[in-house]
């Protein structure tokens, strides 16, 4: 059942003739066997000779048997092929023929005589399970004396056995000290990468609701391009949070603050990326498939990465900042947090913080002060 569409063009029932060489014969009449072969050949087949060039165009010339003495195979009796004597000898002499019914098509593989078969996972399974079906069902019916082996991209997964996992922990792994070592601390890393399973999640359901594309080679590559990708976003928000949390500012309010600015640039960025792989996941012609899989393992993933990312980053901060800082520390940042220090001018009820004036309205209230000082300035007029 893990098996759909397997299909084979090796057949067995065609039906042909197997022509026999009597070497005895040939060598008691001082025939080559060579020159049997090349008969043969010349004759039912044909052979290349040269070219020549004649009206400007150049013309091959092939020896072949006219057609008349091709259409059966009693025709061989008319032949003759020259002995080393110089002697024309028949050629029904040295050979026999007989109907057989046999391969039209000797394929080899690694020098054994060999027959393909190709097939695709069946939906709902992917390429290792029906990798491991056809090792199972080759197993229990093969004779003792027959083999198999994969070839194409099966050999390649085979080949490349659990390295995808080694390499996918190793992809996390660089990211996090990359993160650690950028912006000195271990808890940001943590907030970020916890971004990397809903691209994932994303990439799987995307897979499952496309029947065609299984979790391959491309799946993979694709789930490990994620981990960068889902990463980007959540750096727009962990990374003006943080800021803002270092100067003083309640995490509440800076997690706000970084989820409504960086919100456009989040889906901006996003979006361009998503509609830029678009192509990929709609490819036809030769070996679509495989940009299909890449194609359709980023979108589902970026959009999860997105968009749930969105509301899941910013709890995910809020608590890991919570945990790494503890409350007197935070407490006490955000007791010497001056908000005019940094462009604030306060906090409304909501965390939302007002932004510092403009240059009208500064210079109104200049102005406004300015006049208020000449008034201070001009003395009383005495009464009469």
């Amino acid at each position: 059942p893990e098996i759909a569409r397997a299909f084979t063009f090796f057949t067995a029932k065609t039906p042909g003739y197997q022509i026999t060489v009597d070497r005895q014969q040939a060598k008691k009449l001082g025939v080559p066997l060579t020159s049997v072969f090349s008969t043969l050949s010349t004759y039912m087949g044909s052979t290349y000779i040269n070219d020549f060039t004649k009206y400007g165009r150049n013309f091959r010339v092939v020896a072949q048997a006219d057609t008349l003495y091709r259409k059966d195979i009693s025709e061989l009796n008319t032949f003759y092929v020259l002995n080393q004597q110089g002697q024309q000898v028949p050629l029904s002499s040295l050979i026999t023929y007989k109907l057989v019914e046999n391969a039209p098509l000797i394929s080899h593989y690694n020098l054994f005589r060999s027959v393909e078969i190709n097939g695709d996972a069946k939906a709902g399974y992917s390429s290792g399970q029906a990798i491991e079906a056809l090792k199972d069902v080759a197993a229990k019916t093969l004779p003792a004396d027959y083999g198999y082996d994969f070839s194409g991209l099966s050999r390649e997964e085979i080949s490349s056995g659990n390295s995808t996992v080694i390499i996918f922990g190793l992809s996390i792994l660089f990211v996090f000290l990359l993160l650690a070592a950028l912006y000195e601390s271990w808890s940001v890393p943590f907030s970020v990468l916890l971004a990397v399973p809903l691209g994932i999640f994303g990439a799987i359901v995307a897979l499952t609701l496309v029947p065609k594309l299984t979790n391959n080679v491309y799946a993979q590559i694709g789930m490990i391009t994620l981990i960068g990708l889902a990463a980007k976003n959540a750096i727009l928000i962990v990374e003006f949070a943080k800021e803002r949390v270092d100067w003083g500012m309640p995490v509440f309010d800076a997690t706000m603050e970084a989820v409504t600015l960086r919100l456009r640039p989040i889906i901006m960025t996003s979006l361009a990326f998503i509609l830029g792989v678009l192509p990929l996941a709609f490819a036809s012609g030769a070996g679509a498939v495989s940009r299909q899989t890449i194609g359709w393992t980023v979108t589902g993933g970026m959009i999860a990465a997105t968009f749930l990312a969105i509301f899941a980053v910013p709890v995910l901060f809020l608590n890991i900042t919570k945990l790494a800082y503890g409350k007197k520390k935070l407490a006490e940042m955000e007791a010497n947090y001056n908000p005019e220090e940094h462009g604030h001018q306060g906090h409304g009820s909501q965390g939302e913080s007002t932004p510092p004036k403009g240059p009208s309205e500064a210079n109104n209230n200049d102005k406004a002060t300015e006049e208020q000082k000449r008034k201070d300035e001009t003395p009383p007029e005495l009464g009469t």
